[in-house]
């Protein structure tokens, strides 16, 4: 049985089974016995979730939209499994994706292009095409509707330029996907949670990142639900801490713009010396070691990222 972790307003979160435990969260919001999936893993995620909605009571038929907050695969590499086990469901993602879900052959070379194509194959699998007529653009504002619940879509660049996040009217929360930063459970300290943001490649920008952070704090959520890893609270504060740190990220990488070969070293040094200074900062009692294995795959990633986002300036 997956880890089924449920919270009030009939949302859920299933662990997505990705790498390993509590890394990626696929989220359910059931409402009047409709189901929508915010995000979908990859194609070994499919079970779990389908795993998770027995126990729950739910079957394939009630799902009606299956959502990407965006199409890194690590939450979009599942879609077309995922809407091949959903007869009645709907893709729902920003108009910049919708053509990668149709024909994802360019996104799995763009994400071969960073991975290597043996772990990407390892990872991902096949990619599945999804029919045209069973996926909808969502613009900024746009909006479906869930048993007559309404989840509106945010436009969110700053991780990604095809990047939405989903405010959920009902309980007024925010599925973030990635543009609220990364929170893993390890890290907890006293029911306090730690955040930190993402600058993977190839999109990275500063300042509309620190646009989609305001947009969601506008909505004043109380909660919202990260892929990576599922609820957090105090967003007032995490939203501040999120600014703080892609001023610095964007401060140690301009530094090292033009450090020749050394740059990429550079970069990944610039980014574990801050994720460890901010984790003192925060009152993590975990050594070094550590909290640098928990964050292992996102410090070279980010580090990554920074130099693509250079490489543009």
């Amino acid at each position: 049985m997956p880890q089924l972790i449920d919270y009030e307003y009939g949302i859920s979160a299933v662990d997505a089974g990705y790498l390993r435990p509590i890394l990626a969260a696929i989220h359910l919001i059931v409402e009047g016995g409709r189901v929508a999936i915010v995000d979908t893993g990859t194609n070994h995620s499919v079970p779990l979730v389908l795993a998770a909605m027995r126990a729950k009571g739910l079957a394939p038929e009630q799902v009606d939209f299956v959502i990407l907050t965006h199409i890194h695969l690590d939450h979009a590499g599942g879609a077309g499994r995922f809407m091949r086990e959903f007869p009645n469901a709907t893709l729902a993602l920003h108009p910049r994706g919708v053509r990668h879900m149709v024909d994802p052959r360019k996104l799995m070379a763009a994400t071969i292009a960073v991975y290597g194509e043996e772990p990407t194959r390892a990872m991902y699998g096949d990619v599945l095409p999804v029919p045209a007529e069973r996926v909808r653009a969502m613009p900024h504002a746009s909006s479906i509707r869930l048993g007559g619940r309404e989840l509106q879509f945010l436009d969110t660049p700053g991780h990604a330029r095809h990047h939405v996040a989903i405010f959920d009217t009902k309980s007024g929360h925010v599925f973030t996907g990635d543009v609220f930063g990364l929170s893993y459970r390890e890290m907890d300290e006293g029911g306090r949670q730690f955040i930190f943001p993402t600058s993977s490649p190839t999109q990275f920008d500063p300042e509309p990142y620190h646009r989609s952070i305001e947009l969601i704090l506008e909505r004043k959520p109380q909660a919202v639900y990260m892929t990576h890893f599922s609820r957090v609270a105090d967003i007032a504060a995490k939203g501040a801490a999120l600014h703080r740190l892609i001023d610095a990220h964007a401060e140690m990488a301009l530094r090292e713009k033009d450090a020749g070969e050394q740059r990429p070293a550079r970069l990944l040094e610039g980014v574990k010396r801050i994720f460890l200074e901010e984790a003192r900062r925060w009152g993590s009692r975990l050594p070094d070691e550590r909290i640098l294995e928990i964050y292992s795959i996102d410090l070279g990633l980010n580090a990554q990222g920074l130099g693509d986002w250079l490489d543009s300036l």
